[in-house]
C-alpha cells in the first residue's frame, strides 16, 4: 500500500507474501551441563549451538523443549511450545557442574514426548542430544523419537567416541561440534 502512494489502487500495487505455515515438529533438546562440559569451554560452545538451533527452529515456526542435565537430575529449562525470539537471555546464564545424569534427561524427554503424542499423534518428535559423551552407560534410544541428532562436543586427547557409538545404536545423525564451529 505504501508503494502506491496517493494513487488509486491497481493490481500491480498488490504483493503476495505467503505466511509461514509452521511445522508440526517438536524438537526436544537435551543439554549436557555436567562438569566434563566445563573443560575446554564445551558448555559455552553447546550453549552457542543451542542458540543457533533455537534461531533455526524459530524461522521454521517449529516447537521446542529444552532439558538441562547435570548433578543428580535433569530439569526442564524450556517447556514445550513455539520457539520465542531472542533466546540468549535465558541461555547465557546457564551454568554447569557435577555428574552426567543422561538417563534422567532421557526419561524426562520421554515423558514430554508421550504428552505431545497424546495431544497430537501427527506431530513429529525430534530429539537432540548435546553432549561430550562422558557418561558411564550408553542409554537406549527413546522409543517415541521420530528422529535423533547427537551433537558431539568431545575434545579430550583420549577420545571415548561414545557419541559416535550412540549415534550408530540409535540410528541417529552424528554431528561433530568441531565441524559446526568451522561453518
Amino acid at each position: 500500500m505504501a508503494a502506491k502512494g496517493r494513487a488509486p489502487l491497481r493490481a500491480r500495487d498488490l504483493r503476495y507474501r505467503p505466511q509461514p505455515l509452521g511445522s508440526n515438529t517438536l524438537h526436544c533438546v537435551l543439554l549436557d551441563m555436567s562438569a566434563s562440559m566445563l573443560r575446554g569451554e564445551k558448555l559455552a560452545l553447546a550453549k552457542g549451538c543451542l542458540l543457533a538451533l533455537t534461531e533455526s527452529f524459530y524461522r521454521r515456526r517449529e516447537h521446542l523443549a529444552v532439558i538441562g542435565f547435570s548433578g543428580n537430575e535433569a530439569r526442564l529449562l524450556q517447556a514445550p511450545g513455539k520457539v520465542a525470539t531472542f533466546n540468549a537471555a535465558w541461555i547465557a546464564p546457564l551454568r554447569g557442574g557435577g555428574g552426567t545424569p543422561v538417563a534422567s534427561a532421557l526419561q524426562l524427554a520421554q515423558t514430554l514426548m508421550q504428552r505431545r503424542r497424546k495431544a497430537s499423534s501427527a506431530q513429529l518428535l525430534s530429539l537432540w542430544l548435546l553432549t561430550d559423551g562422558r557418561f558411564s552407560d550408553l542409554p537406549p534410544r527413546p522409543p517415541l523419537a521420530d528422529s535423533c541428532h547427537i551433537v558431539d562436543f568431545e575434545t579430550e586427547a583420549v577420545a571415548l567416541q561414545r557419541c559416535q557409538r550412540l549415534a550408530r545404536d540409535w540410528d541417529a545423525q552424528w554431528i561433530s561440534a568441531a565441524e559446526l564451529n568451522r561453518v
